[in-house]
C-alpha cells in the first residue's frame, strides 16, 4: 500500500511535517505496552516517542511502517484525525473477493484480513472468533507454516492453484489463509506428524523439531519445482488455532525476519535454529557495533566472502577440522592455515570454545551490521 500521498496531504492539511520510517516490533509493542494503561486500547493505534508521535501503518515480518510526526506537539483531536484517516485508507484499499470465488476462499479471505487488522493494531495474544472457528472447524491442533513466494509482482497465485498443489503434496486437506501480497498461512493436520516421522539407526525416533524440519524442506523442494520457483518458508510448533492462531502467526513472521536478514542464502526457517539471532536482534546497533569493534578489533577486513564462508561451515560442523575440510573440499592443511591467518590477525583461535563462541556471535552481528 502506497502511503505517500496521505503523508503529503496530511502535510498540507495539519501545516506540520510526517516521515514514513521503519519501527522494530519490540520497539513498538513495549511503547504500546506502557501508553495502554494511560489512553486504553486505542494506543495501539498510535505512540509516544519522545516528543515524536508514530502511527501504524503495516506489519511486516517483525517491523512495522510508520507515520512520524515530529515537527510540533499534536493535539488530541490532530491525533484522533489521523488515526482514523489511516484506518479508512486502509479499510478503502481492502481488496474485494475474486469474482467467483467459492464461500470458502471468502471466509479465509475474512481471516486472513482479521489476522492482519490485529497485526497491524500491535496484537499477538487474542481468540480467534467464534464465527471463524466454527465455519473452519479450527478447535483441533494444526501444524502452521508461512510461505512467502518471491515471484514477480506481475505474477497472481490463484487461491484455488495453491490450495490443490499444497493438498497433492500434504496427502489431505489444509487451511491456506491469503495474507499480504506473497504471503500465506498453511494450517496442516497433527497426522502428518505420525505419518513423517521416522526411526533413525539408532533406533530413537525424530523428535517433533527433527519430523517438522524434514516436512518443510519437502515441501520447499516440491514449491521450488512445481510453483513459480524461489520461495521461504518458516514453521511453528503444532497449536489449537481456536487460541493461539494469532500468537503463532506473530512467531512464524518473526522466524522469517530472523531468518532472512541473518542467513540470506536460507530459505528454509527454523525458530529452534534461530535462538541466538533472536536474542542478538534485540540489542540496539551502537552495541552491536561495540561488540564487533572489541572483537575483531578494527581487522573487519578479513570477513571475506570466503572466511565467513570457512567459519560458518566450522561452526555447522561442530568445529571438526576433517569434516570442515571436506565439505569445502579444500585440503586439511589448507583450511588449518585459514583458521591460523585469522588467529594471528585477531587473536581469535577459533577451535578454542570460548573464542569459537565470540567469533560466531560476531560473524552474525557482522552480517546484518554491514547492510546498514
Amino acid at each position: 500500500m502506497d502511503w505517500e500521498q496521505m503523508r503529503a496531504q496530511l502535510e498540507a492539511i495539519l501545516e506540520a511535517p510526517f516521515t514514513i520510517e521503519d519501527m522494530q516490533d519490540e520497539v513498538w509493542r513495549r511503547l504500546a505496552e506502557e501508553q495502554l494503561e494511560e489512553r486504553g486500547i486505542e494506543a495501539v493505534r498510535s505512540v509516544a516517542q519522545g516528543s515524536r508521535i508514530a502511527f501504524v501503518l503495516s506489519a511486516a515480518a517483525g517491523r512495522m511502517q510508520v507515520l512520524v510526526s515530529a515537527g510540533r506537539e499534536l493535539t488530541t483531536a490532530e491525533r484522533r484525525l489521523i488515526e482514523l484517516t489511516i484506518e479508512t485508507r486502509r479499510s478503502a484499499d481492502k481488496k474485494p473477493a475474486p469474482a467467483g470465488a467459492s464461500d470458502e476462499e471468502k471466509r479465509v479471505g475474512a481471516l486472513g484480513e482479521w489476522l492482519l487488522e490485529q497485526c497491524e493494531h500491535g496484537v499477538q495474544e487474542a481468540d480467534l472468533p467464534d464465527a471463524f472457528v466454527s465455519q473452519m472447524s479450527l478447535y483441533s491442533t494444526k501444524i502452521p507454516l508461512l510461505l512467502y513466494g518471491d515471484y514477480s509482482q506481475t505474477r497472481k497465485v490463484q487461491y484455488r492453484e495453491l490450495k490443490k498443489l499444497l493438498e497433492t503434496f500434504f496427502d489431505g486437506d489444509i487451511i491456506l489463509i491469503p495474507l499480504q501480497d506473497k504471503e500465506w498461512l498453511i494450517l496442516g493436520a497433527e497426522a502428518l506428524l505420525l505419518g513423517a516421522a521416522e526411526e533413525r539407526e539408532d533406533g530413537d525416533e525424530e523428535s517433533v523439531e527433527e519430523t517438522l524440519s524434514a516436512i518443510v524442506s519437502g515441501l520447499h523442494a516440491m514449491l521450488e519445482s512445481e510453483w513459480v520457483g524461489e520461495c521461504h518458508l518458516a514453521v511453528d510448533l503444532p497449536m489449537k488455532p481456536s487460541q493461539a492462531m494469532l500468537s503463532s502467526l506473530y512467531r512464524l513472521r518473526e522466524t522469517m525476519m530472523l531468518g532472512r536478514l541473518f542467513h540470506v542464502t536460507s530459505n528454509i526457517h527454523l525458530p529452534w535454529k534461530l535462538r541466538l539471532e533472536k536474542l542478538l536482534h534485540l540489542l540496539p546497533d551502537r552495541d552491536k557495533a561495540k561488540y564487533l569493534g572489541q572483537v575483531l578489533k578494527g581487522a573487519d577486513h578479513l570477513l571475506d566472502a570466503e572466511t565467513q564462508t570457512t567459519l560458518e561451515q566450522f561452526f555447522a560442523l561442530d568445529c571438526n577440522v576433517s569434516e570442515t575440510a571436506k565439505k569445502l573440499y579444500v585440503h586439511r592443511n589448507t583450511l588449518l592455515y585459514r583458521l591460523d591467518k585469522f588467529k594471528q590477525e585477531t587473536g581469535l583461535d577459533v577451535r578454542s570454545f570460548s573464542d569459537a563462541v565470540l567469533v560466531r556471535i560476531a560473524l552474525l552481528l557482522y552480517k546484518v551490521t554491514k547492510r546498514k
